[in-house]
């Protein structure tokens, strides 16, 4: 009879040991993100000297620099703020006539590992149409952009009088594509005046 009643005992010893087992396994797996999440506390993708041109209405530009400390390349497929319905990504090329225009940049921006990426009047950057309120300056205006490793980066932009960034656009003129009055971009590549501090995000 001790023998029979032996063998519960031991199978109840067996499980509690499994049991506890298992419950120090789970406690390790959920420690590990937290090691993880510490160590990408610094983003590896930033926006420096970022800054949008002042205007009362239909497409305006936004400009900066976007640097990569990674070790690998990273791409930029889509820009969005809540001002303007419709935002892409464009470069500045010699148009048919030898004037510049600009028009939707193929791929995105890619910025190179340990590198950066301009964007300045007359060449890349971001384009925003059909804006739904003015932007004057010293208004901030917040970007959030997509990244190809599925990343999201937002940054503010302030707001800044310019007179140049005035390019027209590839595709037809800005009122028959709908966005108001404004041509955007001519082959200057000089910064505002009054753009003397940094901005990083």
């Amino acid at each position: 009879m001790n023998k029979i009643s032996l063998i519960p005992a031991l199978s109840l010893l067996a499980a509690a040991s499994l049991a506890l087992a298992g419950c120090g396994a789970a406690s390790n797996e959920t420690a590990a993100p937290a090691s993880i999440t510490a160590s990408h506390g610094t983003p590896a993708v930033t926006v420096s000297d970022a800054w949008i041109k002042a205007s009362e209405s239909g497409m305006t530009g936004a400009f900066g620099v976007i640097s990569n400390s990674s070790d690998a390349d990273v791409t930029v497929v889509s820009a969005a703020t809540d001002i303007s319905p419709m935002v892409e990504l464009h470069e500045t090329v010699p148009g048919a006539s030898g004037s510049m225009q600009m028009r939707a940049k193929e791929g995105g921006f890619t910025v190179p590992s340990k590198g950066t990426f301009k964007l300045e009047p007359g060449a890349n950057h971001i384009m925003l149409m059909g804006l739904q309120k003015p932007i004057k300056a010293g208004d901030d205006v917040t970007f959030t952009l997509k990244l190809s490793d599925g990343g999201i980066l937002t940054f503010t932009a302030p707001g800044k009088d310019f007179s140049g960034a005035n390019e027209n656009y590839d595709g037809g003129s800005v009122e028959d594509a709908g966005h108001g009055g404004m041509e955007h971009g001519d082959s200057s590549h000089s910064t505002p005046e009054s753009d003397t501090s940094s901005h990083t995000k």
